[in-house]
């Protein structure tokens, strides 16, 4: 893969990772619909450390003030004393379900889904976004979040596994269901990611070191990381302020036309 390829790779993963479209899905359609070569697994894997890179810096004061709190409640016996301890603690358990499936079955999602079933799962997406926007109330803040809450957006999150099922569309979508107003449902749904983010992420470095011949590949890998780390933190920036004004519209209707010009141009 030539080094032009490897940047569109980490800016696609970058930018689908965060938004609400799908970066499994796209990963599967848009090699089909251009006839471009199949990504090499190699690059999709520090793609996926670009983009854990991206949210880790952009979230970096929120981490720590997450891990800081969990600690001194673990020291001081008050697990849930606090807001950012109260917000870890969801965190953690709101990874569970996508852990449960996401270890064990991952990797074989993407052979038993085809491009078109990935098309298809992109109107669900949208359909997600829509209903969120129906169930939006706005009432809740983080800090008044429930156990119900963290596991609703929880099970939203293990949905996505399939591709062509945003993570943050779906996540956002449960936030918003449970009461959450669009800005803070996408803030959390960022947190909520990083564990998943961050195990693909070692997955991917894992899988990258025992490749043959990765050594050779190092300038196109560089610049799919450097892509993707750039292009996920424009898009973390760009969503959460498109959100505090703006509703999931934009999205949905991408979604839809990106599917439907998918199936058109393969099926007919």
């Amino acid at each position: 893969m030539s080094i032009l390829e490897a940047l569109f790779l980490g800016v696609l993963q970058g930018a689908t990772e965060f938004l609400p479209i799908s970066s499994s899905g796209h990963l599967l359609l848009v090699p089909d619909l251009f006839n471009m070569t199949e990504p090499d697994l190699n690059l999709i894997s520090i793609a996926h450390v670009g983009t854990l890179l991206a949210v880790l810096i952009y979230f970096r004061q929120d981490i720590w003030a997450i891990a800081a709190a969990i600690w001194q409640g673990v020291r001081e016996r008050q697990l849930m004393g606090t807001t950012e301890a109260r917000l870890g603690w969801f965190i953690l358990a709101g990874s569970i379900p996508a852990a449960a499936i996401g270890i064990p079955f991952a990797d074989k999602f993407d052979t038993w889904v085809t491009p078109v079933a990935a098309a298809v799962a992109l109107y669900f997406t949208a359909l997600f976004m829509v209903l969120g926007e129906q169930w939006l109330s706005g009432r809740k803040t983080l800090s008044s979040m429930g156990w119900a809450d963290a596991l609703w957006i929880g099970v939203a999150q293990m949905v996505a596994l399939m591709p062509g099922i945003s993570r943050s569309g779906a996540t956002i979508t449960a936030g918003l269901w449970r009461g959450l107003d669009r800005g803070t449902a996408a803030r959390y749904s960022f947190l909520l990611g990083i564990p998943a983010i961050a195990g693909a992420g070692l997955l991917a470095v894992v899988d990258l070191v025992q490749a043959e011949n990765w050594t050779a590949q190092l300038p196109a890998l560089f610049a799919t990381f450097a892509a993707a780390a750039v292009t996920g933190y424009l898009c973390i920036h760009f969503l959460l302020s498109w959100l505090k004004r703006r509703s999931l519209y934009l999205f949905v209707g991408y979604c839809v036309f990106f599917a439907t010009v998918y199936l058109l141009v393969t099926l007919l």
